[in-house]
């Protein structure tokens, strides 16, 4: 066996010695509350039907993109949905990258250079802090959501300063003080940059929209595989930043496009947004319902308004064992290990959707109830 081979092999031994070991598991027949469909576009047969339709109308467009956009892959169609995805967002432009990961690696390793400072949330997605760590600028994270702490890193900050947050966090399912924050950052002259990946769909065109912040904001990063059921992501500001990613952004650059299927995918879901505001109500309901079956001994769910509801377990073990049961009991919840959230954090992360029913939800409680009861 050579170096490399025992090298992967001891550390996926480690892996599993320490329960962390990750595996693919197939789709599945119990009631999710897993998934990031949270207005269930994904299965939608209203949506696949649009797409089959405009995929058949554009029948004169290649199966494959062919080549970078920069190369054969571009359309005319690609760009003009860019600037409606930027108009519906109420932004000046957008450029669209094949996935939210590439987006955030793409825009936090091109924008910030060696002299300028990122300040990050330390709860931040993976995706920006591996576009940061390319980028070689100076990085500094701040306690999530705490505003002193932020104050404190802003007043180190060097060169161009970018701030980043979630409008919804992924493991937590909680919102910032983004107001608050962005006062800060103008205060000290820094730009303020928002993933909104988790925050499309509960808020409709976001939660940037809706405070009314959008022309206060430097950049958004708008993801179509959640509430959209679709793939891929835009990086949304001005028609000076798009040009630059298009110059600098390495995943942007590098990379065959995506399909013209794809392209209409996320072209039709944009269609079916502003017509869905009878799920993201139900999506709300069911978020209310929850919370509110969820109010009893024992039970430490994370504070949070979003489809994202939390409940610390504490360890990998038990948290490992009580998703297991309730999936045994044919309801698809997933656990949050450690190294994913901070040791002593292990959760099981549950995601609320329009489509799940009221007696799904009483019973999803009712058996989480019934394992915190025999704990």
């Amino acid at each position: 066996m050579n170096p490399s081979e025992k090298f992967i092999r001891k550390k996926l031994e480690e892996r599993q010695v320490n329960g962390i070991y990750r595996t693919l598991k197939p789709e599945n027949s119990r009631v999710d509350f897993c998934s990031n469909d949270y207005l269930g576009f994904a299965r939608s047969s209203v949506l696949k039907g649009w797409i089959r339709e405009e995929v058949e109308a554009n029948d004169h467009v290649l199966n494959g993109s062919t080549g970078s956009r920069l190369l054969s892959g571009n359309l005319a169609y690609t760009e003009i949905l860019e600037q409606q995805i930027a108009d519906f967002h109420q932004s000046e432009a957008g450029l669209i990258f094949n996935s939210g990961y590439d987006a955030n690696l793409g825009l936090f390793s091109a924008l910030p250079q060696r002299s300028d400072t990122i300040i990050l949330d330390e709860l931040i997605h993976a995706s920006i802090i591996d576009g940061a760590r390319l980028s070689y600028a100076n990085r500094f994270t701040f306690r999530h959501n705490d505003l002193q702490s932020l104050e404190e890193k802003l007043k180190h900050a060097k060169g161009n300063c970018y701030v980043v947050i979630e409008t919804v966090y992924s493991m937590d399912g909680d919102t910032p003080p983004i107001e608050e924050i962005l006062r800060l950052t103008e205060k000290y002259d820094a730009q303020l940059i928002v993933d909104e990946a988790h925050a499309i769909g509960l808020y409709n065109n976001g939660l940037i929209n809706q405070l009314g912040l959008q022309t206060k904001v430097f950049a958004r990063i708008i993801t179509f595989g959640k509430a959209l059921g679709s793939h891929g992501a835009i990086v949304l500001g001005s028609r000076s930043l798009r040009e630059y990613l298009i110059n600098f952004s390495r995943s942007f650059i590098y990379t065959t496009a995506a399909s013209f299927h794809q392209i209409a995918s996320i072209k039709m879901a944009y269609k079916l947004l502003p017509l869905s505001g009878n799920e993201i109500q139900k999506l709300q309901n069911n978020i209310r319902l929850f919370k509110r079956l969820s109010i009893h001994p024992g039970c430490q769910l994370l504070p949070s308004d979003s489809a994202i509801q939390c409940l610390i377990i504490g360890s990998n073990e038990k948290a490992r064992n009580m998703a297991q049961f309730l999936q045994n009991a044919g309801l698809d919840v997933r656990p949050i290990l450690s190294p994913t959230v901070a040791r002593g954090t292990e959760r099981l992360r549950i995601c609320l959707h329009s489509f799940n029913t009221d007696s799904e939800i009483n019973l999803l409680s009712k058996t989480i109830h019934q394992l915190n009861h025999a704990q």
